[in-house]
């Protein structure tokens, strides 16, 4: 049981080059949850979005999901966002549930508004698109070539 001390030096070095790689893939990936002010946005579907996913203005994350409830009395999904303090949004800002392609992770998408009042800590962005599913867009579709004129009949 005689151990050779470079062995015992070599599988150091390995734990701490993996520990690094750990680290520097945690910071490069984003994927910790922004700490700022809360807003809520309610939707009638969320469409896979889950805890910790982006909220995102113009492609850049200036949010995350920090909770997910549903209202007991009219089964609306509430979304409980945190928003980066630098990042103030006017009151008349649209919250939408999208995805990054077909089969990418949901987030929310922010179209800030023109108002100038903003939104604060506990606010809730009134104006929202819900999910749409590729099954719905395919719906509409259907729906847009098989109504075409058929309304005289």
């Amino acid at each position: 049981m005689n151990k050779k001390p470079v062995e015992t030096i070599m599988g150091i070095v390995v734990l701490f080059v993996a520990a690094f790689f750990l680290y520097f893939g945690f910071k490069v990936s984003d994927l910790q949850v922004v700490k700022g002010y809360n807003v809520t946005a309610n939707f009638l579907k969320v469409g896979g979005l889950n805890v910790g996913s982006d909220v995102r203005i113009n492609g850049i994350k200036v949010g995350s999901i920090v909770e997910l409830t549903l209202d007991e009395q009219d089964y609306i999904a509430d979304v409980k966002m945190s928003i980066l303090p630098n990042i103030k949004l006017p009151k008349d800002s649209v919250a939408t549930i999208v995805g990054d392609g077909l089969m990418g992770d949901k987030f929310i998408k922010i179209e800030p508004g023109k108002s100038k009042e903003m939104l604060a800590d506990g606010d809730t962005i009134s104006k929202v698109k819900d999910f749409k599913s590729l099954e719905d867009m395919v719906g509409e579709i259907i729906f847009m070539v098989t109504d075409n004129g058929q309304e005289n009949n």
